[in-house]
């Protein structure tokens, strides 16, 4: 049977379970007479009656009964699925994907499901480490969180987290054999612990700055890690300097098990975004999460008062 004809399956369904043409035609909106033909043209084409009509009521004939048997719960999980669907911009709901760097995951995103997942059983969110600047688009990823300077132009960029620092750290036990480096050049005579990124090829080259000074500095050491909590492990051991987000090691440094160098020659810069496509239409589920993880400077609103 044609699309066209899904009209007249309709118009079927609802005679045959009111048993009457009076309250299927005002429950479907038409005159009786524009359904009674709708009627008589598919048995037409079916070629079966699929109705017996008397002065006093209306019945499924056999043909009528198995056609609605067999298509009435069809339409019945069509619209139970269309109703679902509806729902999703009454109450969040669904699957959200998102690409992060293991540092924003930990530091920003996981808190807030922490706190926001529990009060929305039906809004299910999955996070996937990648170190690269994932196309989501093409990879089928609702949002992605990167460094501010690192979203494409034709993203949508929420900020979600302040400014951030690098911080080169060692133990103090570190320091008791090897000088504190003075500038990042000293670096090269320091062992240091490495940084590989999965996605991102070799080595990663520690970055300075001071005033309009630009440094990379390309170190060596004993130990290669690919993640923050090794690396940090390391630096506490006094197996080497790391290069770690502040906010990582400053619990360390303020307790004294870390020891911070080359301070000067670390500037802040543009923290985390969550970016998505600018045509993307978000569910109710996705506005939560953006609204949730919005980064709001509490420093902004004391002044605003």
């Amino acid at each position: 049977m044609v699309r066209e004809n899904v009209n007249d399956l309709l118009a079927f369904l609802a005679v045959a379970r009111e048993r009457s043409f009076t309250r299927a035609a005002a429950k479907l909106g038409v005159s009786q007479s524009a359904l009674s033909h709708t009627i008589r043209g598919l048995e037409a084409r079916l070629g079966l009656r699929l109705l017996t009509r008397t002065t006093r009521s209306v019945a499924p004939t056999e043909a009528g009964e198995r056609l609605l048997r067999t298509v009435g719960p069809r339409f019945d999980e069509i619209d139970a699925a269309l109703a679902a669907l509806s729902e999703l911009r009454e109450r969040p709901a669904g699957t959200i994907r998102i690409t992060t760097g293991e540092h924003a995951a930990e530091a920003i995103l996981w808190p807030v499901l922490a706190k926001l997942l529990p009060d929305y059983p039906d809004v299910s969110v999955e996070v996937i480490i990648d170190y690269g600047l994932t196309d989501i688009v093409a990879a089928r990823y609702d949002a992605g969180i990167r460094l501010g300077e690192q979203v494409a132009r034709d993203m949508v960029a929420v900020r979600i987290g302040p400014d951030m620092r690098m911080a080169v750290v060692g133990a103090p036990s570190y320091f008791t054999r090897r000088a504190k480096p003075q500038t990042p050049e000293d670096l090269t005579d320091h062992s240091c612990i490495n940084l590989r990124l999965p996605t991102y090829g070799g080595l990663y080259a520690w970055e300075f700055k001071k005033g309009e000074r630009e440094l990379k500095v390309r170190v060596e050491g004993q130990l290669v890690f690919n993640n923050i909590a090794l690396r940090l492990n390391a630096a506490l051991a006094g197996l080497g300097l790391a290069y770690m987000p502040e906010d990582q090691v400053r619990a360390q440094l303020a307790d004294g098990r870390l020891i911070r160098v080359l301070a000067d020659w670390c500037s802040s810069f543009s923290g985390y975004h969550l970016y998505y496509p600018s045509r993307r239409q978000p569910t109710r589920a996705f506005a939560l999460l953006v609204d949730a993880l919005r980064f709001r400077d509490a420093r902004r609103a004391v002044q605003k008062r």
